[in-house]
């Protein structure tokens, strides 16, 4: 057993145990950080692999960026953790079944001993570029499905603005048409505020330490 072989077995039995705490841990702020844990983790296991770029992003977008908010969202919440449980030994016999699924999975495809084309997995060279092997086959085998996820994600978020944006009688907005049509007079108008007081009636208020004013 060489010392990839040790490595991959740490990184995988620490994923599969930091992912059971994330759905185990009683404490929600546990459980995030148990989930930056097998991050961390899944991204050792795509070093082994040679996916230097996922490693890379994975661990700062998915645990730099998204993780530290959910981080910061789940400290400033507060979350009844007793509600929150209530549901887990009802859908823990879905979740063991889905689990056992994957597992499957995971067993023949890492048992499988040649890929789809019928080519054993070869070591790639010392300056073999992750990056530019993953951008060359996004920008040409896989352009059409990368444009089409583009354009799914697009719309998606057209569509949660367009399902959030309500308009309320009550709300004050700016109309670009009124603010670009408005003409001189418009802009300064001279109203004549009649006086309070006559000449020669004002009297000087005096105000007192505890701040009410005498006349």
């Amino acid at each position: 057993m060489n010392l990839e072989t040790v490595l991959f077995y740490f990184f995988a039995i620490v994923t599969v145990l930091a992912a059971l705490r994330v759905i185990t841990a009683r404490n929600p702020l546990h459980a995030v950080l148990f989930l930056v844990l097998a991050f961390v983790s899944s991204a050792g296991i795509w070093l082994l692999l040679e996916a230097e770029f996922l490693a890379i992003v994975l661990v700062l977008v998915y645990v730099g960026a998204v993780m530290v908010l959910f981080l910061f969202v789940v400290m400033m919440l507060d979350i009844n953790i007793e509600r929150l449980r209530e549901g887990f030994w009802r859908w823990l016999p879905v979740g063991l079944l889905l689990a056992a699924l994957i597992g499957v999975q995971m067993v023949w495809v890492l048992g499988a001993k040649e890929t789809s084309a019928g080519m054993r997995v070869v070591k790639h060279a010392a300056d073999y570029s992750n990056t530019k092997e993953l951008g060359r086959l996004v920008y040409t085998d896989y352009v059409y499905p990368f444009e089409l996820a583009a354009i799914l994600l697009l719309v998606a978020m057209v569509a949660a603005i367009a399902l959030t944006l309500r308009r309320r009688r009550d709300a004050k907005r700016q109309d670009i048409n009124q603010q670009v049509k408005v003409k001189k007079q418009d802009r300064l108008r001279i109203v004549s505020v009649p006086s309070a007081y006559k000449a020669g009636e004002v009297q000087e208020a005096v105000v007192s330490p505890n701040g009410h004013t005498a006349d």
